[in-house]
């Protein structure tokens, strides 16, 4: 891209991937609502928010993907080298996931470590037996994804993705009018079917812009990446979302324990999905970020200052739900929550308002750090993050007799702040002074 950037172009290419993270986000509170109106409502929501937790952990490793290919995938060579990493390491995390489940490790982590109750226990095996397809149709279609991005084929992405949420939708409705499985398999199932839908067609739509990269050869002023340089690029890459998704199980485990436990297990995934929401606005930015600065420097001001207003439209949009009835119509009326559990998840909500913002902040901070191929910061800040989250639910278990829904969003919103802390020394020695073409308006 050599012409000048406006805030339009940016918008416009943004735009899909926004769309494709917002389809994304409306899965959580779909599935929540189907669940929530089947039998066994508590159970199933606690056991069906417990083994999508556990999901995105054995699905960590290949989350930046897409990162990485968005990034590095400019040429034939790195382009060949790059898909047979990920396919590799897709394979292996499925792999791992199918032997999570066995009995000797399973039982001693979940039933006897976590505590959960017998019935809670069953119906999370249940559930991540249907998700086995999770973690490696997630690391193929990221990869692809991120091929179609560095390609400026922003579209293709949204397509593939409105694929996997009907056909989601379309599986769970199905299921739920049959009522053959309990609630958390059917929610389980049907994510399964959606992204192994999404992975194959991207894959599809991804061919043109394959047959382009094949045709591409290496810039003379870049260094070519072998398989142990992809491997010191992406370790810390994939440490990055391994560590923070691995809060998840921790936070169950201090659920459990917690002030109303059942009450925070039931209403965590519907505040967790509705948070995504606007969460994923800002998620779906990172990769805009690191196509767009890693194209021409010049760039930079403008990528920064779209960040900037989007950060503070999500995190306004989430507190107007938060601080107002609407939070009632979204917690009983949509998501089917009864009116103690809608009472009950109102606060946490409130806690998690700024939490938008902080996750535009942070995409940005990783997107430069990604094109300067500095990933080390990055790991190292969210195990920080980590370590903040797990402190004081330590504390607030011990010593404040805080519900556990309360005290989960406030040590989310204290670790994310301590995790952007972290990563704004690196971020300001990249030194990327940007270099505007002739007669080009800076700001």
């Amino acid at each position: 891209m050599t012409t000048p950037l406006s805030y339009g172009r940016i918008f416009r290419f943004w735009l899909p991937l926004a769309a494709t993270w917002l389809m994304m986000a409306a899965e959580g509170p779909f599935l929540a609502a189907v669940i929530a109106r089947l039998a066994a409502e508590q159970l199933n929501l606690a056991a069906y928010g417990v083994a999508y937790a556990f999901a995105l952990v054995a699905e960590s490793p290949v989350i930046m993907l897409m990162s990485a290919s968005t990034a590095l995938c400019r040429d034939a060579d790195s382009y060949r080298k790059l898909r047979n990493f990920s396919f590799a390491l897709s394979l292996l995390v499925s792999l791992l996931l199918a032997l999570f489940l066995l009995p000797p490790f399973f039982d001693p982590f979940v039933r006897q470590l976590l505590g959960l109750p017998p019935a809670i226990a069953d119906l999370t095996h249940g559930a991540l037996l249907c998700l086995l397809p999770w973690p490696a149709a997630i690391g193929v279609r990221r990869f692809y994804q991120g091929v179609l991005i560095a390609a400026h084929q922003t579209r293709r992405v949204a397509l593939a993705t409105s694929v996997r949420v009907i056909s989601m939708a379309g599986s769970a409705l199905l299921l739920y009018q049959q009522q053959l499985f309990p609630g958390a398999l059917i929610g389980a199932l049907a994510l399964s079917i959606g992204v192994s839908a999404e992975a194959l067609l991207t894959r599809y739509l991804a061919r043109q812009a394959i047959a382009t990269a094949l045709r591409t050869m290496p810039k003379a002023d870049l260094e070519p990446m072998g398989y142990k340089a992809i491997w010191d690029y992406y370790l810390p890459l994939a440490l990055t979302p391994f560590i923070g998704l691995a809060i998840h199980p921790l936070v169950t485990f201090f659920l459990g324990k917690s002030q109303m436990a059942i009450e925070s297990l039931a209403v965590m995934p519907v505040i967790y999905g509705l948070t995504f929401v606007f969460r994923a606005l800002g998620l779906s930015y990172q990769e805009v970020a690191i196509a767009l600065i890693g194209e021409n420097r010049a760039n930079y001001p403008k990528v920064r200052n779209f960040a900037f207003g989007l950060g503070i439209l999500t995190s306004s949009c989430l507190a107007l739900i938060a601080f107002t009835p609407l939070s009632q119509l979204w917690f009983r009326d949509l998501s089917g929550l009864s009116q103690s559990l809608s009472d009950f998840a109102v606060l946490p909500l409130q806690i998690m308002a700024l939490f938008p913002a902080l996750t535009v902040l942070i995409c940005w901070q990783r997107a430069v750090l990604i094109c300067a191929r500095v990933t080390r910061p990055i790991s190292l800040a969210t195990a920080l993050e980590a370590l903040g989250i797990f402190s004081l639910l330590s504390l607030a278990v011990l010593y404040f007799p805080l519900p556990g829904a309360v005290a989960v969003s406030l040590a989310y919103l204290v670790g994310r702040l301590l995790a952007v802390a972290v990563l704004q020394r690196p971020l300001a020695k990249q030194n990327i002074a940007p270099v505007p073409a002739a007669g080009q308006d800076e700001t």
